[in-house]
């Protein structure tokens, strides 16, 4: 199939305005100013199923429809703060099809008849923040860009805002703080950003990804894009695969079917770089919570529903491969500290849950963990779930209760101490003062 969202693999230099123009490039914005009101292209953009590819899987168009029609200015945020481990998407569609991003940032402002567009792109991707401001340029050029666009009335800006590379930030409310100057914490909800967002104005937040499906859908219509994927998960999805696997990339394939992790790993990953078998796949990057390589695993058609009955999500479909080499008490050792570092620490049960499971893995590092410390990974982790505004401090739990679960041999592999197994710290005080009687 062609690609819809990868192009530059079907169309040489589609970064080009004059390329993307020749091959259908804004024709989906133009459709939908001159074919389609504002709520019709909601309505189609509900009618294809479009779902958010930043992670939640939400449904784009109903996102859409809960912003209020009599309250302006408004505006869209786009996601492109790309942080989670394992995931690189976002970067190869900014980098090498800039203006689909851009044609479908523009869809979704004319569709809530929003005035501006931020960019809000992680501070790692300083040059491709550069390069999108080229194509911002070249695209106003063109009349797709500010004032009275394409002669409709509509006005709509677009800016760029580089963050300063806090993972935290790609929450979509602690983006918005961020947009404001202010502190990347994400805020309480209700009310939520489509009624107060940005400057406290109705706003819609949607990842790169998840627009860049848009120009199609305008151009081709709904039922046109429903021919790829499942019913609950329409249309193609680009996942991002690394690890231990020979050919690490995106490839870009539509949801369930045929489209399995064995299909990714061993057809188009070509297998593991040492040639031993796979041990632990995280699916989602470090968020979701890692799966045993089990036949049934393996062979299970990849959509937003099809890995929740094995405790884990699909997320933003950044798959990372570990083979038998992993020891995954380890792997998970690596996740915690990513989660302590990135907490912003406004919620008391992920800043201090974070931090201990952090110190407590470092114990099991230095050989002088026993099951008891275990036993408290769990309980502590037990105890962040559900606790904190934004879902860091859930995906922070999953290495834990996914590792232990699992592989929970790494762990007594790994386990040093005085050999008490899962006594409790008052046991242990006991034993020893016995052992100092005697």
């Amino acid at each position: 199939m062609a690609h819809i969202l990868l192009r530059e693999l079907d169309i040489p230099n589609i970064k080009d305005i004059d390329v993307y123009l020749a091959h259908e490039g804004y024709q989906g914005l133009r459709k939908a100013i001159a074919e389609h009101t504002p709520d019709e292209v909601i309505d189609i953009v509900k009618a294809s199923g479009l779902r958010g590819r930043g992670g939640a899987g939400f449904p784009t168009g109903v996102k859409w429809g809960f912003v209020p029609k009599d309250v302006f200015p408004k505006y869209v945020a786009v996601n492109a703060d790309e942080s989670e481990p394992g995931t690189f998407k976002d970067r190869q569609l900014m980098e090498n099809n800039p203006h689909q991003v851009l044609e479908g940032a523009l869809i979704c402002a004319y569709a809530i008849q929003a005035e501006a567009v931020y960019i809000y792109i992680r501070g790692e991707y300083w040059d491709i923040a550069d390069w999108l401001d080229e194509a911002i340029e070249k695209a106003r050029a063109r009349g797709f860009i500010g004032e009275n666009i394409l002669g409709s009335g509509w006005s709509c800006e677009i800016y760029t805002h580089r963050g300063a590379g806090a993972y935290i930030c790609g929450e979509e409310t602690a983006l918005l703080e961020s947009l404001e100057g202010k502190r990347g914490h994400p805020r309480l909800r209700p009310p939520f950003p489509a009624s107060v967002g940005l400057y406290g104005k109705p706003t819609v937040i949607n990842n790169v990804e998840t627009l860049a499906n848009l120009p199609y859908i305008l151009d081709k219509g709904a039922e046109a894009y429903r021919q790829f994927g499942t019913e609950g998960s329409p249309g193609t999805k680009i996942f991002c695969l690394s690890g231990h696997v020979n050919n690490p990339g995106n490839y870009e394939l539509p949801f369930g079917g045929e489209t399995t992790l064995r299909k990714l790993i061993f057809e188009l990953g070509g297998g593991t770089r040492s040639g031993k078998p796979v041990k632990g796949i995280l699916p989602a990057g470090a968020s979701g919570a890692i799966l045993p390589a089990t036949d049934e695993v393996l062979d299970t058609p990849l959509d937003y529903e099809s890995l929740r009955p094995f405790g884990s999500s699909l997320g933003s479909a950044s798959l990372i491969i570990l083979d038998e080499s992993v020891n995954m008490a380890w792997a998970a050792n690596k996740m915690i500290h990513f989660f302590s570092h990135e907490s912003c620490g406004q919620c008391t049960p992920c800043r201090e849950g974070t931090y201990w499971l952090r110190r407590l893995y470092e114990r099991l590092e230095r050989g002088e963990a026993d099951l008891y410390d275990v036993e408290t990974m769990k309980n502590i982790a037990a105890q962040m779930l559900g606790k904190s505004i934004c879902a860091l401090g859930d995906f922070a739990t999953n290495p834990v209760l996914g590792t232990i679960q699992h592989f929970g041999e790494d762990y007594e592999a790994v386990l040093g101490g005085d050999g008490s197994g899962d006594a409790s710290p008052d046991e242990k005080e006991a034993a020893a003062t016995e052992a100092a009687a005697d």
